[in-house]
């Protein structure tokens, strides 16, 4: 889901909170880590309960005149020296104890939390890449890396959140009841100031959670502006257009500024009425105390650890409150990953699928309709049966549905209607891997990886080896420009491969093709966007990848398809005519009127011309 533009309903703090429980399967792997954790916590919680009285004995045993207490009295006696260095090593070994558990207890719960996440990133990943062209097409890529790497550590985030609330939760018990044995009255003065903690939480979930979505949209907005721009660089420098793009980063970026401003003040306030709140109820605490010490009620040494406590009270009630905002900040970017998580695939494979054997190559669309999303009549009752090993070529004017029918072929989608069938077997009974396994697509824009030029062949056949992987360059025609490369098959690529021509790319991709050795091969305009010299060399490498495999070749210049056995030609969806070129010449329909077309375009027949030497 991409994010909701400014406008819609805001998220409700009940609708965030309905996404916990989904948590729980990504913490079943590690939950002996996170029993660690939650003993580490639990023992931290009791240190913490026990650092005030090293100091409450000083007051009262060494600079008083009272006895020390049970064991320390036995062991000890009334030694005021012993007694003073046994309460300031006792002081320091809590501190270090304290601080040794929380060390153990933050390695325990990174290693937990960066596995869950990596679960959690990993599943997301897998499902993104599973969803249909048409989901990709609707969304930004910048929003999907930011659902993928940024909102998906949310998971880990509020797992690691629980163990230190529960910490406060438990010291704040603990302080609570050694409080009220201590002196019941002031602990329950203590406790005048849990109604308006509680109505400030409310408040928060009323008045803040609500922008905080709003606020990460602008972001991920800003965020797409980037990524759209580093992948259109070429444009924006040829059209001198780069002060606008900066302009329009710029722009959305002050109001993303604005708003994230706005949000931290309110945030802050928030904080700062906690803080203010907290501060009242330890000032009115010690007030109270102080009266009864001076009436004889408490001991000095009691009222010290008793505002120790109220303050050890008061510090985790703050850090709930600023847990709380947190945790709603983690719970909706949980929320975005868990929508994309739940977006639907529409391919969805059979429990029951079957492997496909190695294909012989017979292909058949029976009576397949398809529309996409918004659109009717992609695709109507196409029929078109296709032998094994035959050329079939696809013609037909911009969007007659070339492109979609092949995509149904591998399905990238599934027909509304009709069904594919491959060697007699409808596709959507055989397993994904299996059927894509038998097919090699060279596409019109030649796709490659970032790494080297020998990784990018190997894409075909991931276990190929060094020989092969030059065999099928050279098989391509692609082995002398590489060799003429400083670092050969090593030559790392840059992004999409840029550094590489068109028609040396192009080269690249029908190696990997020719390494993948498919039995069925789709070719969608490889050599409309090179030159034709460049185009003999393809068409060479291409008409030898051809051989014994069953072929779909989609152009639109129609003299690179004149030998096919088959084409079929499409407009609005429909198979208007199907046959060879003589055929359909001789027919006098769509076909021939495409054909006269280009021959009376003098650039085009100039370029066929010399493609076909």
């Amino acid at each position: 889901m991409t994010p909701p533009p400014v406008g819609t309903p805001p998220v409700t703090a009940r609708e965030l909170w309905s996404y916990l429980p989904r948590v729980r399967p990504y913490m079943g792997p590690y939950r002996k880590l996170l029993a660690l954790v939650v003993l580490l916590t639990t023992l931290t919680a009791a240190v913490a309960l026990a650092e005030p009285w090293p100091l409450a004995m000083v007051v009262d045993t060494v600079l008083g005149n009272h006895r020390p207490l049970g064991l320390v009295d036995r062991l000890i006696g009334e030694d005021k020296t012993a007694l003073l260095v046994f309460a300031v090593g006792l002081a320091f070994g809590l501190q270090v104890l304290g601080n040794a558990l929380t060390v153990l207890s933050n390695y325990v719960g990174a290693k937990a939390e960066q596995n869950m996440i990596l679960d959690f990133r990993s599943e997301i990943f897998q499902h993104v890449q599973s969803l249909s062209p048409s989901f990709h097409d609707e969304r930004r890529t910048g929003e999907l890396m930011a659902r993928i790497n940024y909102e998906a550590a949310a998971i880990g985030n509020i797992v690691m959140i629980f163990p230190p609330l529960a910490q406060s939760v438990l010291t704040l018990v603990g302080m609570f009841v050694i409080a009220f044995l201590i002196d019941w009255v002031l602990a329950l003065v203590a406790l005048g100031i849990l109604p308006l903690i509680y109505w400030s939480l409310g408040l928060y979930s009323k008045r803040i959670i609500p922008r905080l979505r709003e606020v990460q949209s602008l972001e991920w907005q800003s965020l797409s502006i980037v990524n759209e721009a580093m992948t259109m660089l070429r444009v924006i420098v040829s059209f001198r257009r780069e002060g606008h793009e900066h302009r329009k980063f710029r722009d959305q970026g002050q109001t993303a500024v604005n708003a994230r401003v706005a949000l931290t003040m309110r945030q802050t306030l928030f904080s700062l009425g906690v803080n203010t709140t907290t501060a009242l109820g330890t000032s009115v605490v010690f007030g109270v105390g102080a009266w009864r010490v001076m009436h004889g009620d408490l001991r000095t040494g009691e009222l010290l650890v008793l505002m120790s406590y109220i303050a050890a009270v008061y510090q985790p009630l703050e850090q709930i409150s600023t847990t709380w905002g947190t945790l709603n900040q983690e719970l909706i970017m949980l929320r975005g990953s868990m929508l994309l998580l739940d977006q639907e695939t529409e391919v969805v494979e059979r429990a029951d699928a079957r492997t496909l054997a190695p294909a012989q190559g017979a292909v058949a669309f029976e009576r397949v309709s398809f529309s996409y999303p918004g659109r009717r009549g992609t695709l109507v009752g196409v029929d078109v049966q296709v032998e094994p090993g035959q050329r079939v070529a696809v013609v037909g004017p911009t969007g007659a549905g070339k492109t979609t029918l092949m995509s149904l072929l591998l399905r990238l989608y599934d027909p509304h209607a009709g069904r594919v069938l491959v060697d007699g077997v409808d596709i959507r009974e055989l397993t994904l891997d299996s059927l894509r396994g038998q097919v090699s697509v060279v596409m019109q824009d030649p796709m490659l990886f970032s790494g080297t030029i020998a990784d990018n062949i190997r894409y075909g056949r991931l276990a190929a080896t060094g020989a092969d992987v030059v065999a099928a360059a050279r098989a391509a025609n692609a082995h002398d420009f590489v060799m003429r490369l400083a670092h050969g098959y090593d030559t790392v690529l840059g992004e999409r491969g840029a550094q590489l021509s068109g028609g040396e790319r192009q080269r690249i991709c029908v190696a990997r093709a020719f390494l993948k050795d498919a039995p069925i091969l789709i070719l969608d305009e490889p050599t409309s966007s090179i030159d034709s010299r460049t185009e003999r060399v393809i068409i060479d490498s291409l008409q030898q990848l051809m051989e014994g495999r069953t072929t779909f070749i989609i152009a639109h210049r129609l003299s690179t398809i004149r030998r096919a056995d088959l084409i079929v030609v499409l407009d609005h969806g429909r198979v208007v005519e199907q046959g060879t070129h003589e055929e359909l010449l001789r027919h006098g329909g769509l076909y021939s009127e495409l054909h006269e077309a280009q021959a009376d375009d003098p650039l085009a027949a100039a370029l066929d011309a010399e493609a076909m030497g």
